[in-house]
């Protein structure tokens, strides 16, 4: 079955409304608990989880809920700020600080984030396309390239820690 592809480019929300989701995603987490706000990846294609990372700046522990699907026993992101031009702070802040701590609806995973390159970018990107047939388009819409991030188990941890 071919892949529908979009002929003109895909039009987002205004940036308010896009920002407004995201506090109220976190919201939900912070009052309904990872059950309802986080996922594992399912019909979607496509899973939510919550990514604690050290401020690049400040030290500070800061969170954000963003989109993964798996590979193998990674976890794959894009750094895509709702696909804004400036790079995710979570991003940024994983560049500087490569490990962080995932929680997922079944528990926690420490991980050490990466940018995929190569023919591994290339093959996580197509995983993301089977999700979103019009990821290339909304990528089109930033100035630099959306980087794929691997959040791999750190050696040496456990895969995952019990829940809370």
């Amino acid at each position: 079955m071919a892949v529908k592809r979009r002929t003109k480019a895909p039009g987002l929300p205004p940036r308010w409304f896009i920002r407004l989701a995201w506090s109220v995603h976190r919201g939900l987490h912070r009052v309904l608990g990872r059950r309802i706000a986080l996922w594992q990846p399912g019909r979607k294609g496509w899973g939510a989880l919550r990514l604690t990372t050290t401020g690049r700046r400040t030290g500070r522990q800061r969170s954000v809920i963003i989109g993964y699907v798996e590979d193998g026993p990674n976890l794959v992101a894009l750094a895509m700020n709702g696909w804004g031009a400036a790079e995710p702070a979570w991003w940024l802040n994983l560049q500087a600080r490569p490990d962080a701590l995932v929680e997922l609806v079944d528990g926690q995973r420490l991980v050490r984030a990466r940018a995929a390159t190569g023919e591994e970018r290339r093959r996580l990107w197509a995983r993301w396309v089977a999700v979103d047939a019009d990821l290339d388009a909304f990528a089109a819409l930033r100035p630099a390239e959306t980087a794929v991030v691997v959040l791999a188990p750190r050696p040496g941890e456990p895969d995952t820690m019990p829940a809370d």
